[in-house]
């Protein structure tokens, strides 16, 4: 057996070990002091933090995992990050309503305009390739349906019902989301410039047509 070489006293190791658990704490509240400074000095700045995947807090911020910020971001807009992009059989499940992201049908929902509810894992896939997604409930009015047509008329975008969504009028893109209540609120145009084929788009130059027909229920393409 080695003997041992530590000739200190059994008060000295304590109270060095106090010693030691002093620094480390002085050592995290440095740390965090830090950390909050930095946040500060970004918020001064004018950045905005990321809302993790699954929260559900507002941001007035247009990154995605590894995407880019948009210099003039939407205010209001709710951000999720590290979604799934796998292609799966099913109806998986999804941590938003309406979805803005996560594993999805192989097929995607052809763009255009519908006077009825689309299957999430269809309309999800349309996000990943650079859609908006314009979702209404029967709180919105029926002028500002009309309005939102009107809008939808355009390459890249998908309209339809949504019941269980909790604002009249919800605008999503992949990772993205936006819920006003009247279609006049200058902030959907402002989504739709800043996020159809935005550089959240984790498939950029993909199709939003000839796959799955809300319309028919037939399958096209697959990608």
């Amino acid at each position: 057996m080695t003997k041992s070489t530590d000739n200190r006293t059994g008060r000295e190791r304590l109270a060095e070990a106090r010693a030691a658990e002093a620094r480390a704490a002085r050592n995290k509240k440095v740390g965090l002091i830090a950390a909050i400074a930095v946040a500060v000095a970004a918020v001064g700045g004018g950045v905005a933090w990321l809302a993790t995947s699954g929260q559900d807090e507002p941001v007035n911020a247009a990154g995605a995992d590894g995407a880019k910020v948009i210099n003039s971001p939407v205010k209001g807009v709710y951000t999720w990050k590290n979604l799934g992009r796998e292609h799966v059989a099913g109806d998986p499940k999804f941590a938003m309503t309406p979805p803005a992201g996560g594993d999805h049908n192989a097929a995607w929902a052809n763009c255009g305009i519908y006077d009825k509810e689309l299957p999430n894992k269809y309309a999800v896939h349309s996000l990943e390739h650079g859609a908006v997604w314009i979702t209404t409930n029967d709180k919105a009015s029926a002028g500002d349906v009309t309005a939102l047509k009107k809008l939808a008329n355009q390459d890249f975008i998908l309209m339809s019902k949504y019941k269980r969504q909790a604002s009249p009028i919800t605008l999503t893109a992949w990772g993205h989301q936006l819920r006003v209540d009247k279609a006049s609120d200058p902030r959907v145009a402002q989504f739709i410039k800043a996020y159809k084929q935005g550089p959240q788009t984790p498939e950029p130059g993909a199709a939003c047509t000839g796959a799955y027909d809300p319309n028919t229920g037939a399958i096209g393409g697959t990608h």
